[in-house]
């Protein structure tokens, strides 16, 4: 009988040390495998971030050759063609001095596109020194109204702009006082509805000062809103003409137009400032985007912001509502 108590307590002191030595093996590797996917991981974001500056580096590039030329910015300039998906190994083999033989550059790939922000309606126009301008609330109204949305939204949104861009002492110590948005779904602050934002987001940006509309790049719906004494068809004929042969000047676009139609002054240009990089990079299954707005003085071309992510369009979180 103590033989079998003793054989059984042999037993099942075996049993747990080979449960114990299980469990530490498990543990041991596990941490060696989260420690592995760190280090990849934050390789990838290392190497994720060489190659989107580089991306972004080559946007400004391109945007400063295009300064050197010194004519109107229009959608059929190289800057304007998007960078359809290509293998990175695609933009090294072109460098001699680079090889690519035995590297990862096959399965990563780069795409991109440059877009001109002073193409649209810009939101900081509305709202100058605390007061709201009745020219461009009439911009915004004739934009409302062409897009089908409230013009009570509009009101609210003006005169929450008002609010949050007044700096005096008594306006920032009230409690209810908003922030300034810096993005477009950020509107939802001014009270804007996130389908009407989605509805904006085509002609409708956020620029740090007042920027004039181009007419080479607007859409219709922005050209009619900004432009006075034409209707939709006029503003569509302009977009339609302009796809054969750019505007170099302002006497170009009115050639085209009814008599009485006229631009504000300072309401419209042939030329930007204001553009957005975006670049995406996939490596296997992980895609890493990245965002960010430039401005062109000259042939000086300053990043604004920049950031990186997965961060949806205000029409894209509208459709999952």
């Amino acid at each position: 009988m103590k033989r079998r108590v003793h054989r059984g307590a042999a037993l099942l002191a075996a049993m747990l040390t080979v449960t114990l030595v299980a469990t530490f093996a498990a543990a041991s590797l596990w941490q060696q495998w989260r420690s592995v996917e760190v280090e990849g991981a934050d390789r990838m974001r290392v190497q994720s971030g060489w190659i989107l500056g580089g991306a972004l580096d080559w946007a400004r590039l391109i945007l400063r050759e295009d300064a050197r030329a010194g004519n109107a910015d229009h959608l059929a300039e190289p800057w304007a063609v998007p960078l359809q998906e290509a293998r990175l190994g695609t933009f090294l083999a072109a460098d001699r001095n680079v090889s690519v033989e035995g590297s990862d550059a096959d399965n990563i790939f780069l795409s991109g596109q440059i877009t001109d922000l002073q193409a649209k309606l810009n939101v900081t126009s509305l709202v100058q020194a605390a007061v709201v301008q009745p020219r461009q609330y009439e911009v915004f109204r004739r934009l409302f109204a062409a897009l089908g949305l409230p013009e009570q939204q509009l009101a609210r949104m003006a005169d929450t702009l008002r609010f949050a861009s007044d700096i005096s002492t008594e306006n920032l110590s009230a409690p209810q006082a908003p922030l300034l948005p810096h993005r477009l779904e950020q509107l939802q602050w001014l009270g804007l509805a996130p389908e009407t934002i989605a509805a904006l987001e085509p002609h409708v940006t956020i620029l740090p000062r007042a920027t004039p509309l181009n007419l080479n790049t607007a859409s219709a719906e922005a050209i009619y809103a900004v432009a006075q004494g034409i209707n939709m068809a006029d503003a569509q004929l302009l977009v339609a003409r302009r796809q054969g042969q750019y505007f170099r000047s302002l006497a170009d676009v009115q050639a085209l137009l009814p008599g009485g139609a006229a631009f504000p002054s300072g309401t419209v240009a042939m030329n930007s400032q204001y553009f957005e990089v975006r670049g995406k990079l996939r490596i296997d299954k992980v895609v890493i985007e990245e965002r960010s707005i430039v401005h062109r003085n000259g042939l000086d071309i300053r990043i604004l912001t920049r950031e990186r992510g997965a961060a949806e369009s205000p029409a894209q979180v509208a459709g999952k509502r």
